[in-house]
């Protein structure tokens, strides 16, 4: 268990921030993130769910406590990350502080539950498609425990190059990038590959949009691609769910020293993983984590406007 300090987040002034006194209470079931609202300090959120009601923190006074389901971690973009040799499991998040003369602060919580790889316990969540498979590692000895830092993922969407979030919306049928990448500190030791990602209504409805590295339909979703291996990027258009405003998207990434291996697309094209140059048909020999992370958009109609 560990919780990071602040950190001046992109929108802050440029000065020093004073560490945030919070508190990280983990179990194999829950994160407990607790904030105190003291000072000036007027509004706290999960990073990009600012206005999503179901991730709210709860208020007792002056304090703020988020009750984070790591059972269900996708539900408000927990990120896990699995490494694939000792099954260790780590979760963590951005929690965003705001004061009343618009200052901000973010604070990195995780939590790690130690553990060999074993079955977990059931759950109510959406099954993977039966044709889904995901290629058995190989050989992992090039990595050696202690010697590389635990990757750091991050998933933006972009609109015109400008980053929008789950609290800017989006019309139907923008223009948009997905970018997956590895933080400055894990980009030197590791690559990446999307394996799978599907899209939700954050309730029962949902597609497949990436199966075993491919995209399932490219109109609607580009295929990953890759010039340096540590950001991955996927052009698609904006669409909504019938009864909601908010799409999630919860994806599995391959973390692999070095680099990640491409896939051969039905249409020729080598999806996230290397350039185009020699691709092997097995499996990534040097994948070590698997990280699973959720990403949300707002998408709702203007003013006046309507699906026909």
């Amino acid at each position: 268990m560990e919780s990071g300090g602040a950190r001046a987040h992109p929108a802050a002034n440029k000065r020093d921030i004073l560490r945030s006194n919070s508190k990280v209470e983990c179990t194999p079931e829950v994160m407990k993130v607790t904030i105190p609202m003291d000072g000036d300090r007027s509004v706290t959120y999960l990073e990009h769910l600012k206005e999503y009601k179901p991730c709210q923190p709860e208020m007792d006074g002056n304090t703020a406590m988020f009750v984070l389901d790591l059972q269900d971690h996708h539900r408000c973009a927990v990120t896990r990350v699995l490494q694939t040799g000792t099954g260790k499991r780590s979760f963590y998040t951005t929690i965003v502080i705001e004061n009343s003369v618009g200052g901000v602060e973010t604070v990195r919580a995780r939590c790690v539950l130690e553990g060999k790889l074993r079955s977990f316990t059931k759950r109510d969540v959406p099954p993977f498609p039966l044709d889904f498979n995901e290629p058995d590692v190989l050989n992992i000895t090039r990595y050696e425990e202690g010697k590389a830092p635990e990757p750091v993922l991050g998933a933006i969407v972009k609109q015109n190059g400008k980053q929008v979030s789950g609290e800017i919306s989006v019309t139907p049928g923008t223009p948009l990038t997905m970018e997956i990448f590895l933080n400055d500190k894990s980009a030197p030791i590791y690559g990446l590959l999307v394996n799978y990602m599907h899209v939700t209504d954050t309730g029962k409805q949902q597609e497949t949009i990436i199966l075993n590295g491919c995209s399932v339909d490219t109109y609607l979703f580009e295929n990953f691609v890759t010039a340096d291996g540590d950001t991955l990027t996927a052009k698609f258009k904006a669409f909504k769910f019938p009864d909601t405003t908010y799409v999630q998207f919860k994806g599995t990434v391959t973390v692999c020293l070095d680099k990640c291996q491409g896939v051969q697309c039905s249409n020729g094209q080598i999806a996230y993983g290397r350039r185009r140059r020699a691709i092997s048909a097995g499996a990534d020999s040097n994948k070590v984590y698997e990280v699973s992370l959720t990403t949300f958009i707002k998408v709702d109609f203007e003013d006046g406007q309507r699906e026909a």
